[in-house]
């Protein structure tokens, strides 16, 4: 039987799409299941949606317009829903993130929340949010759209080495990681370096940080905590922080260079070892 649970559409994002998709739905006369056969899912995912038991996809967005008819309003919210589903703390950050025209940052021990595969972010994120996984990993895909924009942002990453050879989720999991990173090797827009654990102290010891810059609006720098990010605009740590991720760029491999190690590690440290693979390396 479907759930007919009342809804506040002022609640949330997640509410309000639930009771769009329940009065659209029923204003084509038709049952959860039915559009469920139309975008080829169960009318009990319909059902849970439609209830904000579950975050929708932008797939499923997607395809609740084109049954619908509803001229693309579910592929607008859509993003606003898997928005909230990023830690509250995080998403003045992400917002910040996607209107941005040149991202330049430094992570010390993960790869890039834009660059990380699927099966990376969730085995990432299955750590902390067991309970939450695959709402934040969609949310955190959603992210990536940035970088498939008509106009994307210029990014420019620079990965300690530690990041390649810390294992998240399983060897297997990695090799299609550091294969995601090649494939940015052509890429006009996007740049990778590694700083190698030789090059001694550096600009990065404090830990990972980020800064945007915008067209209109003043540079932001970004770092964060446990439980917390750090925004600020102030132009004296603009202005340092500038100047240390300049002296991160000189000192990291090229990025041809970078690229060259990133297959080396995918090859020497997590290729085809049939006996061993299914278990996570510490």
């Amino acid at each position: 039987m479907p759930n007919i649970r009342k809804l506040d559409p002022t609640a949330s994002p997640l509410d309000y799409f639930g009771s769009e998709l329940r009065r659209y739905r029923e204003s084509a006369g038709m049952s959860q299941g039915d559009l469920g056969d139309c975008i080829f899912c169960t009318g009990s995912l319909v059902g849970q949606i439609e209830t904000a038991h579950k975050v929708p996809t932008r797939e499923f967005a997607e395809r609740a317009d084109a049954a619908l008819l509803t001229d693309g309003c579910f592929s607008r919210l859509v993003g606003l829903v898997l928005r909230t589903q990023l830690p509250t703390w995080f998403q003045p950050f992400a917002d910040m993130e996607a209107k941005a025209t040149y991202i330049s940052t430094y992570q010390c021990q993960l790869i890039y929340g834009l660059l990380q595969t699927r099966e990376y972010a969730e085995a990432l994120l299955s750590f902390d949010h067991p309970d939450k996984v695959e709402e934040m990993v969609a949310a955190r895909m959603d992210r990536q759209r940035v970088l498939k924009r008509e106009q994307p942002p210029a990014v420019w990453v620079i990965l300690d080495e530690s990041a390649l050879l810390q294992t998240v989720g399983s060897r297997l999991v990695m090799r299609k990681q550091l294969a995601h990173l090649l494939s940015f090797r052509d890429d006009p827009w996007v740049h990778i370096q590694v700083l190698p654990f030789d090059v001694g102290p550096h600009a990065g010891m404090m830990g990972s940080f980020t800064l945007l810059r915008f067209d209109d609006d003043p540079d932001i720098h970004y770092s964060e905590s446990y439980d917390q990010g750090h925004m600020t605009a102030n132009p004296q740590v603009i202005r340092e922080r500038s100047v240390g991720y300049a002296r991160l760029q000189a000192a990291a491999l090229s990025p041809r260079d970078s690229a060259d190690l990133i297959a080396r590690v995918m090859e020497e440290r997590y290729g085809d070892r049939p006996a061993a693979e299914g278990s996570s390396v510490a």
